[in-house]
């Protein structure tokens, strides 16, 4: 799964890598968690791309109340598809959630380690998202979910899952509404190389939500 992550970068690089206006009000963040609310990019209404201030925790426009949303803050990329409550974001409702790095906890004995994963080069990158509206509330609920696959080589030694990075050369693809070919879907969702990435441990700071900081990427040793 993916429950942490940090956005730490300069609105014009953002930008720059994002084929858009520099967002406003960008500060960095250490320590994002579910609830709160993060940066996508999604298909506009007026132009090919727009920022989004979005929710994590995918509440479905069917929900009876948002608090379902805490419980889906993740969609796996195997059975999105075919879930209730991703299958039509699936098709028609995807974005990108920029990214420096993400957090995962590794079992050592009866504690938990937290891990910064993140490009060498710190460059940003994109997940792949999934959005949803919710018309229960006035203005309508806006939130997203964070797609997991499979992971790679370096992920799989401290957890069995890992977001899903999506390249450059695939972003204009995923934003495009419509459904996506299955076979396509399983090319897109599959996890990204661990050339070029690294992992390394951090302080428990980051296991309080409330603290967003530069504690929580510090590398520990």
């Amino acid at each position: 799964m993916c429950g942490r992550f940090a956005l730490i970068v300069d609105a014009a690089v953002l930008a720059e890598v994002f084929d858009l206006d520099p967002p406003s009000d960008l500060a960095p963040r250490y320590n994002i968690a579910p609830t709160q609310a993060l940066l996508a990019v999604r298909a506009g209404t007026s132009r090919p791309r727009e920022w989004a201030r979005l929710r994590w925790g995918l509440v479905p426009s069917w929900a009876k109340e948002p608090a379902i949303g805490a419980r889906m803050i993740n969609a796996r990329a195997e059975t999105a598809a075919e879930k209730p409550s991703f299958r039509s974001a699936l098709k028609s409702r995807r974005c990108l959630v920029p990214a420096s790095g993400f957090f995962e906890w590794a079992k050592t004995g009866a504690a938990k380690q937290p891990h910064f994963i993140r490009f060498a080069d710190a460059r940003v990158f994109a997940f792949a998202g999934l959005w949803e509206r919710w018309a229960g509330e006035s203005p309508p609920l806006e939130s997203c979910t964070l797609l997991t696959t499979t992971p790679n080589e370096l992920v799989a030694e401290l957890h069995d899952r890992m977001p899903v990075i999506l390249p450059p050369a695939h972003h204009d693809e995923w934003l495009r509404p419509g459904p996506l070919a299955p076979d396509r879907l399983a090319e897109m969702l599959a996890p990204h190389p661990a050339a070029g990435m690294e992992a390394y441990p951090v302080s428990s700071h980051v296991n309080r939500p409330g603290n967003d900081d530069t504690e929580c990427i510090v590398r520990l040793g």
